[in-house]
């Protein structure tokens, strides 16, 4: 079978910069970020960090109790992200649960507040006394692939994704390949996290959390920055629904780009420390299945975390590929670290980015780390028109991920 071109029809998305597609393209364009201070963490002993990057989104009442029963707050924001794009993409609820649609979905686990409950309830007291049956289930590391299956009734192929920081971003993947090859006709993607403490603490037990401006939410993170002291976490979920071009076409649903590339690899190193080799590797294995040659890449949206080791890494792996000063950013710097859920709405943000032809800066970056990779460092919003954009993520384990995204008319190939 001819691999087919796999276009994005719908787009879905809760993030501490907006609840909307316009809305984050309005916040990277303004400077608007989400980062808060987190007074209510001030009761967890000797944790350093105090800020963090959180949706607004109200979500009590939103939805029937019968169909929550199971989901904890991450299910809660990949419903609605999910339910928004299933809108966005105009497909009807009969196709969604025909068997023809798939879903590829991601978190780093499942609801933390559950494990929480569960745990703090079952290892404390040592007793099952006012636990429910539910709360694994909120908290078990696929819930949000087996609950928006359950919500949306999909009878297609569910592939959950659990890698942390790639999980967004390899649902994405996956799920272009499944379109791809044919084995579903359309397939909804994408990665959820939900704000808790104790992934601040497992940062802050490796000393890569932001501790030095808990007074100054503003000033952190600061990705690529010589003054930078580490990442903030954040929470959202971010949607995508991917189909062919030719079904997308016979339709005439709208798309927003096209998936044009994607490579994901692993270091086989170490299980926190990046590799720049690995880092690179997953940059040219997405070029060589989108053939194209680094050249006609317009913008980076980089992992960009803001922890020393990471942002080198990056930067110098970016430079290895590119060979040249290629334009690139972190939109962390407005949303903190998403975990599971950044690939897909930096995903996101790049066809925000291509729709309203700009390029988003690096919040904070004033003196660059003089031992980054010698790269385009936007800081300041650039008008552009950006006709293809790689995304990368990376994450513990060595699992590196990177993604290619075009306009439906991209720059001829070069390769």
């Amino acid at each position: 079978m001819q691999p087919k071109r796999v276009v994005i029809t719908g787009v879905g998305l809760t993030s501490p910069i907006g609840d909307s597609f316009d809305e984050a393209s309005e916040s990277l364009q303004t400077g608007r970020h989400g980062i808060r201070a987190m007074p209510e963490w001030d009761r967890i002993g000797d944790l350093r960090t105090k800020l963090a990057g959180v949706s607004n989104l109200p979500l009590k009442g939103r939805y029937p109790r019968k169909k929550i029963r199971s989901m904890g707050r991450v299910s809660l924001l990949a419903t609605y992200a999910s339910e928004v794009a299933i809108a966005d993409a105009g497909l009807d609820p009969e196709l969604v649960s025909s068997g023809r649609v798939g879903l590829a979905y991601g978190s780093t686990t499942g609801s933390s507040d559950a494990m929480e409950e569960f745990c703090g309830t079952l290892f404390t007291n040592y007793s099952l006394r006012g636990l429910s049956a539910n709360s694994y289930l909120k908290m078990m590391s696929h819930t949000c692939a087996a609950n928006l299956a359950l919500f949306f009734g999909i009878r297609g192929r569910i592939i959950p994704t659990c890698s942390a920081c790639t999980s967004g971003a390899q649902a994405i993947g996956y799920a272009y390949e499944s379109v791809k090859y044919g084995l579903q006709e359309v397939m909804i993607a994408g990665g959820a996290e939900e704000i808790h403490f104790a992934s601040a603490a497992t940062f802050d037990l490796m000393f890569a959390t932001s501790a030095g401006y808990n007074d100054r939410p503003d000033a952190s993170p600061r990705p690529f920055e010589k003054a930078r002291d580490g990442l903030v976490i954040g929470e959202g979920a971010g949607t995508v629904i991917l189909e062919s071009y030719e079904r997308a076409v016979a339709r005439g649903a709208r798309i927003y780009g096209e998936l044009l590339g994607y490579g994901t690899n692993c270091d086989g190193l170490h299980v926190t420390a990046p590799s720049e080799a690995g880092m690179a590797g997953a940059m040219e294995l997405s070029l060589a299945d989108a053939g194209l040659s680094p050249d006609v890449i317009d913008y980076v949206n980089a992992h960009g975390t803001a922890t020393e080791i990471g942002d080198i890494a990056e930067s110098q792996a970016t430079r290895k590929v590119f060979g040249r000063a290629v334009p690139i950013s972190s939109t962390k710097s407005y949303t903190g670290h998403t975990l599971g859920a950044c690939g897909a709405l930096e995903a996101i943000f790049s066809l925000a980015m291509m729709r309203d032809r700009f390029l988003a800066p690096t919040r904070n970056l004033e003196v660059i780390d003089p031992r980054c990779g010698e790269l385009d460092y936007v800081r300041e919003r650039r008008d552009a028109d950006p006709k293809i954009i790689m995304s990368n993520n990376f994450a513990f384990g060595g699992v590196n991920t990177s993604m290619i995204l075009g306009a439906l008319d991209p720059k001829p190939t070069a390769s």
